[in-house]
């Protein structure tokens, strides 16, 4: 009897590991659609946010389509690569890639204003997870239009703080170049100076968040320097 009775306990739970893991597979493949139609917003909605157009869930789309007019990939050399789409280029797979194997997307934009400027991507660490963001350039290639930044698990009220206004707006008119020479945006601890155009003050209390958000700076944007060069106006 007490044979029996393992015999039905372990085929009965194996049946139910199955039918579980078919269950499983089956909404995962039928939420599929939908999770990747939520990343694409919230990925549209956030290229937006870096060149100042508040946008929704609703209407990122329909912005997205109006703002942005065109989009390509390039390499470090700034050649144009084709028959890559960059919006669907995942920058997170392409940093693990050597640097001269890698596809670095470029969005040109017009702004409310009528003014070209181009969006970038980044990728990069903080304390507790990823952060990543975009950030836009006026038509010289060489100063900060807006940014928009992100994380996956930054304290509340210290790393967080990167994803707010009050600390996005001060990148605005900040500088990529003194002269020729590519030197990104830092991210100074104790507040940087009121006429550096390099620098802007460090998130209060996120050290370590703040050193990766300029690292994130620094290395996604100087893979971008020849083709930034080449372009400026």
């Amino acid at each position: 009897m007490r044979q029996f009775s393992n015999r039905y306990i372990f085929v009965f739970s194996t049946v139910m590991v199955v039918i579980v893991a078919v269950l499983l597979s089956l909404a995962a493949t039928l939420l599929q659609p939908a999770q990747e139609r939520n990343q694409e917003i919230e990925k549209k909605k956030s290229m937006l946010e870096s060149i100042r157009i508040p946008a929704s869930r609703q209407n990122a789309v329909e912005l997205y389509d109006k703002y942005i007019r065109e989009s390509f990939v390039i390499n470090t050399r700034g050649e144009v690569l084709e028959g890559i789409d960059a919006f669907n280029v995942a920058l997170r797979n392409e940093q693990r890639k050597p640097a001269e194997q890698q596809s670095l997307p470029v969005f040109r934009a017009v702004t409310d204003e009528g003014e070209q400027v181009i969006i970038l991507p980044l990728e990069g660490k903080g304390l507790w997870g990823p952060i990543n963001g975009y950030i836009s350039l006026r038509r010289d290639m060489n100063t900060v239009y807006g940014v928009t930044f992100d994380h996956k698990g930054e304290t509340p009220g210290l790393g967080a703080e990167i994803n707010t206004p009050g600390f996005e707006n001060m990148f605005r008119d900040k500088k990529l170049y003194e002269d020729q020479t590519f030197v990104s945006v830092k991210v100074v601890k104790g507040g940087a100076r009121k006429d550096d155009v390099h620098g802007v003050d460090a998130v209060s209390g996120g050290t370590i968040t703040s050193r990766g958000l300029e690292n994130m700076l620094f290395d996604c944007l100087e893979k971008y320097n020849d083709y930034l060069l080449k372009n400026r106006n």
